[in-house]
C-alpha cells in the first residue's frame, strides 16, 4: 500500500533536483557563478557575485596592475546601444590626464554617426537629449587616425579616434592589435558594440556580452588587463613629460 506514497515522493524529489540544477547550472554541472569564482581565483582576482536583477545573474571581477586598482563587471546594458548583458571594466591608472584615445568598432562607430546626423538635421531637435551618450560627443571632439603596421583587417573592424595619433600607436602595440582581432570562437562578431579607451587617466572597457560565456569573459579580461600594462608601459606621466 506504501508503494504508490513512495513512487510519487521520489517523483518529486527528482523533479525538485531538477530544478535546482537549472537554477544553478546545467545538471551535473556547476553554476556559472562557481566556474567564473574558480577561474578568477587562480589568476589572482577577486570574485564577488551578486544577486540575479532584471533577469541578469551580474558578477564583479577586481585586482591591481602596477598597484593601480582596477575592476571588471557583468550586468544589464546601461547604454541604448548595448542589448542584453553588458561587460564594463576600469581601471584607475593614473596617466596623464590629456591622454585621450578611443578604440571603438567601426559599425558602432557609424551607427553612433547615423544617429548623430539624424538628430542634427531634425528640425524639431532644438536642444541636445541629456540621455544620449557620451560616445557621440567623442565622435566630433576626437579625430580618427590609422597607421599601416595594423593591417586593413584591424581598420575593417576597429577606428580608433584620438587626441594624438603617436599616442594611439604607442598605446596599441601589435599584441594588443593581436587580442583585439582574435576572439575564441564562436565569440563577439564586428558588429557586437566594443569600446576601448583612456579618459581622464583612466582605462575603460565596454562591450555587449554576446556570446555570455567563459572563453569571451577570459578573453576580455586578457583584452583589458593588458590595455593597461601597454597603457602603464607607453603612457604614463614620467614617460610623456
Amino acid at each position: 500500500m506504501d508503494a504508490e506514497p513512495s513512487k510519487k515522493s521520489h517523483t518529486m524529489f527528482e523533479r525538485l533536483k531538477k530544478a535546482f540544477s537549472q537554477a544553478n547550472g546545467h545538471a551535473g554541472q556547476p553554476a556559472e557563478a562557481d566556474v567564473v569564482s574558480e577561474w578568477a581565483i587562480s589568476k589572482g582576482m577577486a570574485f564577488v557575485g551578486t544577486s540575479a536583477k532584471d533577469g541578469v545573474n551580474g558578477f564583479s571581477l577586481s585586482g591591481t596592475i602596477g598597484k593601480k586598482p582596477w575592476k571588471l563587471e557583468r550586468g544589464k546594458s546601461s547604454r541604448d546601444y548595448i542589448h542584453g548583458e553588458e561587460l564594463r571594466a576600469r581601471a584607475e591608472l593614473k596617466l596623464n590626464d590629456e591622454v585621450s584615445i578611443l578604440i571603438m568598432n567601426r559599425s558602432l562607430k557609424e551607427a553612433l554617426e547615423k544617429l548623430a546626423y539624424a538628430m542634427y538635421t531634425d528640425t524639431l531637435q532644438t536642444t541636445a537629449d541629456a540621455s544620449l551618450p557620451e560616445e557621440m560627443r567623442w565622435l566630433s571632439m576626437y579625430s580618427e587616425c590609422g597607421w599601416s603596421s595594423l593591417g586593413p583587417d584591424f581598420w575593417k573592424r576597429y577606428a580608433v579616434l584620438a587626441e594624438k595619433r603617436e599616442q594611439a600607436s604607442a598605446w596599441i602595440d601589435p599584441h594588443l592589435a593581436d587580442l583585439l582581432m582574435h576572439w575564441p570562437e564562436p565569440g563577439p562578431n564586428d558588429q557586437n558594440p566594443f569600446i576601448l579607451m583612456i579618459m581622464r587617466g583612466k582605462l575603460y572597457l565596454r562591450m555587449q556580452y554576446t556570446p555570455a560565456d567563459m572563453p569571451t569573459l577570459e578573453h576580455a579580461a586578457e583584452i583589458f588587463t593588458y590595455a593597461c600594462e601597454s597603457g602603464l608601459s607607453a603612457l604614463s606621466t614620467d614617460i610623456l613629460v
